[in-house]
């Protein structure tokens, strides 16, 4: 018995709507946007009293999938202020781009900060980590050798 496949990864935000902005402009698609709620989502999520929103969005080739979601109840929980890549159970999300530069120059107006700097991995992929809304840690790669 194994898996069939990774179907999606789920990241909590403080603003649906500017996250779903920025991972669009990222070259994401809008999959699809509702609202989860009832007896099966608190059992499902292992919370009382569950109202949520979502957001599916999906890499162009159909493979990758976020859900962003913002929780109204219960509230959310606090999140550290801005961890660092290294703490343990951080997440960080990456995407192969064909031109890093303009991507970056794109992001920018959404709120993305690259946490160092774009670096040179052996000649072969230009790659950096920015900070996106609600602290998400993306990686950027671009394929150059």
């Amino acid at each position: 018995m194994a898996i069939q496949r990774m179907d999606n990864v789920g990241v909590v935000v403080d603003d649906l709507d500017a996250a779903v902005a920025f991972f669009l402009e990222l070259g994401m698609e809008l999959e699809g946007r509702t609202t989860i709620e009832g007896p099966w989502a608190d059992d499902t999520v292992g919370l009382a009293g569950v109202r949520s929103e979502i957001a599916m969005v999906r890499t162009p080739d159909g493979h990758g999938k976020l859900e962003l979601s913002t929780f109204s109840s219960p509230a959310p929980a606090a999140r550290p202020q801005d961890p660092p890549p290294n703490t343990i159970g951080q997440h960080r999300v990456m995407f192969a781009v064909d031109d890093l530069d303009a991507t970056l120059e794109r992001l920018r107006p959404h709120g993305a900060e690259v946490l160092g700097r774009v670096a040179d991995y052996e000649g072969v992929f230009r790659l950096c980590y920015l900070r996106g809304p609600s602290g998400i840690i993306v990686a950027l790669a671009e394929e150059v050798g």
